[in-house]
């Protein structure tokens, strides 16, 4: 119900810019442009922890970046999600491992799931909205995509703000795992891990320790994933 309320009160209430706050303006020219108006940058969080896949990111998560994607996660900007996707699709593709001869393989984007408490108080999994938008935009670009959800949490984790680098590592230790019949929607795609915001990369090191369950039941088809995100600290950035 929340989430319907949000985008049918998106229809009748004043709009205004989520970067900057400019009326009339859903996103900015100037605020789209630092979202998704440079090329995808290589990532590595400071430290940088073992078991992180390859990371690029669309945007350093500064000032407008920063407010926009709050404005889609916590205050339901939903239209916002558009944008945000054009931003991770372009990490996607700087990130994406194509073997020779793979050209044409379905990019599959694997969302690194909410947590069920946080999805419950949003009314929807704002990643996963992201990993939609994007992987439309690919296809409308050329480029054969499709969201593949394979992860889940099977136990329930402490909230990450406040936490180090190092507690949030063993926060999620464990924390997720693949859907059944998971090795067999891999094989023949490439898969890469997807987020909204990557700041220790914790989150994508167990969503990468997860997938690699499936790397042996996958066999030769299966490649290893890459992850790429909307954002990352400024520092984080090659």
């Amino acid at each position: 119900m929340r989430g319907w309320w949000r985008e049918i009160s998106g229809l009748v209430l004043p709009v205004a810019c989520g970067g900057c706050g400019r009326p009339r303006t859903e996103l900015c020219e100037r605020c789209a442009a630092a979202l998704h108006g440079r090329p995808a940058r290589r990532a590595r969080p400071v430290p940088e922890p073992e078991g992180l896949p390859v990371v690029h990111a669309a945007a350093a998560y500064t000032d407008a970046v920063r407010a926009v994607l709050l404005a889609h996660k916590e205050r339901g900007a939903l239209g916002l999600s558009g944008p945000l996707g054009r931003a991770l699709a372009g990490a996607v593709r700087a990130s994406a491992r194509r073997p020779h001869g793979a050209a044409h393989r379905v990019l599959l984007l694997v969302p690194v799931p909410s947590s069920r408490r946080a999805v419950r108080a949003r009314g929807r999994d704002p990643a996963r909205r992201i990993a939609l938008a994007a992987a439309a935009e690919l296809r409308r670009t050329g480029c054969p995509a499709q969201v593949l959800p394979v992860l889940r949490q099977h136990r329930p984790v402490a909230d990450q703000a406040g936490l180090t680098a190092r507690e949030r590592l063993v926060n999620l230790s464990g924390a997720l795992r693949l859907r059944q019949g998971a090795a067999r929607l891999l094989k023949g795609g490439t898969a890469v891990l997807v987020d909204d915001v990557m700041t220790t990369g914790a989150s994508l090191v167990e969503a990468a320790r997860a997938l690699s369950a499936v790397e042996e039941a996958a066999g030769p088809g299966f490649v290893r994933p890459s992850a790429a995100v909307v954002a990352v600290p400024p520092v984080s950035l090659e």
